[in-house]
């Protein structure tokens, strides 16, 4: 009995413990996410989801991807395509380095790019949110992933909900 009092008194201390050791800062986002989030998402005066959803397929269509997945009644459109990424001076420094190394020595070869567009309404019911994101990932000549990230350039996004901007104008005065 003693035994038992003295296992469950080690258990409870050992889920004490471990519950004082969670930050209480865990669900507080970082600076960064915030400028992130407000880099990947515009607000739009129209409640229709779909033709948000419409458009924005068009676009990234228009802009050589293909799409992969669209669920408009979750709001969502994933697409994708392949990109050459074979910089100039990559492959000299890769050249130079395997004459030096006298073993081959890969560059970055080719790219998939990838976006996700997300669309939910606002609680005032006349708005609704769209956030896009965009990744890639590398390959390198030895068919071995070098780079997978997200990308952050602001003009990628500005140019992105410029065009959508225009397209949703164009498209709700049906030019």
């Amino acid at each position: 009995m003693a035994l038992r009092a003295k296992a469950l008194s080690i258990v409870l201390a050992g889920l004490l413990a471990g519950c004082a050791s969670i930050p209480q800062d865990i669900l507080q986002l970082s600076p960064e996410s915030l400028e992130e989030n407000q880099l990947q998402t515009r607000r739009f005066e129209t409640e229709d989801e779909a033709k948000l959803l419409s458009a924005s397929a068009a676009l990234l269509q228009d802009l050589g991807f293909t799409i992969n997945k669209s669920v408009t009644s979750l709001g969502v459109i994933t697409a994708s395509k392949d990109r050459s990424a074979v910089e100039a001076g990559q492959v000299v420094l890769a050249v130079l380095l395997s004459i030096l190394a006298r073993q081959s020595v890969p560059y970055d070869e080719k790219q998939n790019m990838r976006v996700s567009v997300v669309t939910r309404p606002l609680g005032d019911g006349k708005s609704t949110a769209v956030r896009v994101t965009f990744q890639r990932i590398v390959w390198n000549t030895h068919k071995q992933i070098s780079k997978r990230e997200q990308l952050s350039d602001p003009e990628i996004y500005q140019e992105f909900f410029s065009k959508l901007s225009k397209a949703v104008f164009l498209e709700a005065h049906q030019l």
